[in-house]
């Protein structure tokens, strides 16, 4: 989940080339580097397991029509861990708070100005709010387990009485969500414990195992479309492993934390979903999950405790799974209603977007456009599938975030030689060439994995209109391509300011 972009610069390497300051970063708001490797791993490990697990089980062993689906999860932790190596370098190398904001507005500005992270902010005003819908979707199927006479109409209301209490309950004042993301790290925890003790108490093999005849075939096409519609619900699951990196002027020792932190979440994260996903398959027999109709498609957590431990564990379960869903979108919305605020303020987006609530002092706008845009990615992921809302999600995110930022490692050697890298991507660039050749699988097969839908279309459109809107904003504003391309070179800036202080010291 993308946090708030806002500059920061980094602190002098020490001399074994790792940062090693807990001061503040310069420019980085007053923000003391207290995030250690633990921390970092946490935080990225909390945002990564949250309700998606629960409801993209059976999603996956669709995509592949039988067990094979644990596929799709090692598909999705390799494409993570080569892409994480892409955010680690530039975690390290420029550790403010911001995370993409701040590597595109840094990579891109010689050429084309402030378009990157104008379009950055853009696109994560519709991806942000579609990972939320998610949650949305999948806190109503799970409510139908507890509400087994709820008709579509009523699972619609419940969902946008979900949206709209969301974005009341965040019309006021709110100091911090630590405590929340607590609460709901606690809860989700608790679910997904329960859930792998259930599942190897009552754990069939031969049933796990049952993979389908020619169930890999790798000289058929359907195959490798089931394997990009695996891939991109994989990542989906796995997104949270930059989240740390959002974070980078709280982070200690970024050039070590943050390239660590991301390896050992992703890792760790891996291990919880295959174990997960063997565990439910050897409960639930997968020929149920391919009935979309069927409560082992909509609420597999919930079946798997009933089969197990009875009817009133799976209750009680299912209500831990509801709680989670809610705080997820919760804690989703309050930081992505964020982003266009930090934009704005930075002059990097509509200004509009950077006033505040006169009493209450939360960007209005943000969380308008972002709640709205919620409540319309359910209704779209209700109408159509999940699936289909996952797939328009990533081919958004894909153009401007995940392949730019891989361009973006290269511009800035190149453009940067003389920054400071306390980490520099293992068997460069081979990592971002592979990054890059999963994210352009997940985007060239999007159409056939939700035919009838368009996503590659309907992302392109978006990043079109992104364009528009940058050079009617941009005209405005007087700034490139109608006034004079300011180059700023923040953190190289910041280094060489240290490095003569250090020698008039």
């Amino acid at each position: 989940m993308p946090g708030t972009p806002v500059p920061a610069v980094p602190p002098a390497p020490d001399s074994t080339g790792v940062t090693g300051t807990d001061a503040p970063a310069p420019g980085g708001g007053g923000l003391v580097r207290r995030i250690g490797l633990f921390q970092a791993t946490a935080i990225n490990m909390s945002q990564m397991v949250g309700v998606g697990p629960f409801i993209t089980i059976p999603l996956m062993v669709v995509a592949f029509g039988g067990p094979q689906a644990i596929i799709g999860w090692v598909a999705g932790a390799l494409l993570a861990l080569v892409d994480g190596l892409v955010w680690a370098e530039l975690g390290a190398s420029l550790p403010g708070s911001g995370g993409t904001y701040v590597y595109l507005r840094e990579a891109f500005q010689y050429r084309s100005g402030r378009l990157m992270p104008f379009l950055f902010v853009w696109t994560a005003m519709i991806f942000i709010p579609l990972i939320m819908s998610t949650g949305v979707v999948g806190l109503v199927s799970y409510l139908q387990y507890l509400w087994p006479g709820m008709t579509s109409l009523q699972g619609d209301f419940v969902g946008l009485g979900v949206v709209l209490l969301v974005v009341l309950l965040l019309w006021r004042k709110v100091e911090s969500i630590a405590r929340l993301s607590v609460v709901m790290w606690v809860v989700m925890l608790i679910a997904v414990v329960c859930l792998i003790v259930a599942s190897y108490t009552h754990f069939h093999a031969s049933q796990a195992f049952d993979w389908p005849a020619h169930a890999i075939q790798l000289t058929h096409g359907s195959f490798w479309i089931a394997f990009a519609s695996g891939l991109t619900i994989g990542i989906y699951d796995y997104l949270g492993y930059n989240t740390a990196s959002y974070m980078g002027a709280e982070v200690k020792q970024p050039g070590r934390v943050m390239p660590r932190s991301i390896v050992f979440s992703i890792t760790a994260v891996m291990c919880i979903y295959l174990v997960m996903q063997i565990g439910v398959l050897g409960v639930v027999n997968w020929h149920d999950m391919l009935n979309t109709n069927s409560a082992a498609y909509s609420s597999v957590a919930s079946v798997v405790l009933q089969k197990t431990w009875g009817h009133t564990a799976a209750q009680i379960v299912t209500g831990l799974i509801l709680v989670t869903a809610f705080a997820s979108v919760f804690a989703g919305l309050l930081g992505g209603s964020r982003v266009p605020y930090d934009a704005a303020r930075d002059r990097v987006f509509f200004k509009q977007f950077a006033r505040l609530h006169p009493k209450h002092r939360f960007p209005v706008l943000g969380l308008i456009a972002m709640g709205a845009v919620t409540a319309a990615g359910f209704l779209l992921g209700r109408l159509t599938s999940l699936t289909t809302l996952i797939d328009l999600l990533t081919t958004v995110m894909v153009i401007v975030q995940s392949l730019a930022q891989v361009v973006a490692v290269s511009v800035l050697r190149k453009r940067q030689p003389a920054l400071k890298r306390p980490y520099k991507m293992w068997l460069y660039p081979l990592p971002g060439i592979l990054a890059g050749i999963g994210w352009l699988v997940i985007y060239g097969f999007a159409d056939k994995a939700s035919p009838g839908f368009h996503p590659i279309e309907w992302s392109l459109a978006w990043v079109a209109a992104g364009c528009l809107a940058f050079v009617f904003w941009s005209r405005f504003e007087k700034l490139w391509p109608f006034g004079p391309k300011e180059i700023r070179e923040e953190y190289l800036e910041a280094q060489r300011e240290e490095q003569r202080t250090a020698l008039v010291g």
